[in-house]
């Protein structure tokens, strides 16, 4: 895997430290996105059978579903990410910036496993 100037190459063990930290997100984030597909069900089968809830009732339940289906997002984009991470580890991609393709560097990914953009390219994204 590509490093940046001044880093120390990979060594297999850092390798296998971030694959196991990548399949470990896997596995947690697969976990909460199952259950908050389930809380999202259980409060989509409650919510029809509102008769009677004044507004402040409705408001609640109709916040407490969006609150449900935003953490049912966030995790499904957490994990399509990391999915995507540990494909371009088993690609061999991994490390490189899918933008201007220099290496990402061996400290952003360790701290951050799941990046694509080296920081430069983080950067100019984050201010468009």
């Amino acid at each position: 895997m590509p490093v940046r100037e001044g880093e120390s190459k990979w060594t297999a063990a850092e390798v296998r430290e971030v694959r196991a930290e990548l399949e470990g997100d896997i596995a947690h984030l697969r976990d909460e996105l199952e259950h908050a597909q389930s809380d999202l069900v259980d409060l989509m089968r409650d919510s029809g059978d509102g008769a009677g809830d004044d507004q402040a009732d409705a408001g609640a339940k109709t916040y407490e579903r969006e609150q449900e289906i935003s953490l049912a997002n966030n995790a499904r984009e957490m994990l399509e990410q990391t999915e995507h991470a540990l494909a371009r580890l088993d690609d061999g991609t991994y490390g490189t910036c899918e933008s201007c393709g220099n290496p990402i560097g061996k400290l952003r990914l360790q701290a951050a496993p799941r990046a694509t953009l080296c920081m430069p390219c983080k950067t100019k994204e984050e201010r468009r």
